[in-house]
C-alpha cells in the first residue's frame, strides 16, 4: 500500500484556512478534526467549517468525528463531499448500518479506536470498513506525545486484515513525526495524520515530503 500524509488541521492558522490547505497541497489527504465537547473535552467545528474545506477543493477531506451520536450525524459529512469519513466505535450505536450508510453516499468510511479500544471485536467486520484509525494519543488535543504503547494494536489491525485477505488503510494519529513515523509504518500503519510536526515546521510542504519519505522507507508492501 502506498503511504498516505494526511496533515490534520487541528493546530494550524485557522485564521487562514484556505491559506493553511495551500500550504499542504502536496499532500495525500487534508485530516479535520471534529469535536463536540461531549465525545472528547475539545470543541473544535463542524459540518460548516468541513464543507468550506471541501468547496476549496485543494485535497481530499477526510472528515475525523470525534463527536457523540455519529449515527445521526455522520452521513451528512459524506454528503457534503468529503472523501472519507472516520467515526469512533465507542460512540457508534449500530457501525455496520452507519457504514454502508456513509459507503452509499459515496465516502470511503473509517473506524476510529480509542487508545483503550481493542480492535479484536471488529475483526470479523473489517470488510465493512475501508480504514481504522487507531488513536496513538488520547483524542482531544493536538500536540501530545505519541504511545508507544498502540504499535501492537497496529500490528494486530493489519494481520487481521492480511489474514482476510483485504486492503484495509491503516491510519494512525497523535504524535506523529519524523521521530515516530518509521515506528508506525513498520508495525503496518499506511495512513500518517501529522498536525504539530507539519504546521509547526518553516515549511509544511518540505515536511510532508520528509514524511513521505521517511513512511516510504518503512510501509510494508502488502
Amino acid at each position: 500500500m502506498h503511504p498516505l500524509i494526511s496533515p490534520s488541521i487541528l493546530n494550524s492558522d485557522l485564521a487562514d484556512l484556505r491559506g493553511q490547505l495551500a500550504s499542504i497541497s502536496t499532500a495525500d489527504v487534508a485530516h479535520v478534526d471534529v469535536m463536540d465537547n461531549h465525545f472528547v473535552p475539545n470543541l473544535t467545528w463542524g459540518l460548516p467549517v468541513v464543507q468550506a474545506c471541501v468547496d476549496t477543493g485543494i485535497l481530499p477531506v477526510d472528515a475525523h468525528l470525534m463527536i457523540e451520536d455519529p449515527d445521526r450525524w455522520a452521513p451528512a459529512y459524506a454528503e457534503v463531499g468529503c472523501a472519507s469519513v472516520t467515526f469512533h466505535a465507542e460512540a457508534a450505536a449500530a457501525p455496520v448500518r452507519l457504514a454502508r450508510e456513509i459507503r452509499h453516499l459515496g465516502a470511503r468510511v473509517g473506524l476510529g479506536l480509542r487508545p483503550a479500544s481493542d480492535i479484536t471485536p471488529y475483526v470479523d467486520l473489517l470488510s465493512e470498513f475501508d480504514m481504522v484509525l487507531v488513536m496513538t494519543v488520547e483524542p482531544g488535543f493536538g500536540g501530545q506525545s505519541f504511545l508507544e504503547s498502540m504499535l501492537p494494536k497496529i500490528r494486530r489491525t493489519r494481520s487481521a486484515a492480511d489474514a482476510a485477505g483485504l486492503e484495509l488503510s491503516v491510519q494512525v494519529d497523535g504524535g506523529i513525526s519524523r521521530q515516530t513515523i518509521e515506528r508506525a509504518a513498520e508495525a503496518g500503519a499506511d495512513n500518517f495524520v501529522a498536525g504539530s510536526a507539519v504546521f509547526r515546521a518553516e515549511d509544511a510542504a518540505a515536511e510532508v515530503e520528509a514524511l513521505r519519505t521517511l513512511a516510504l522507507a518503512h510501509c510494508h508492501s502488502h
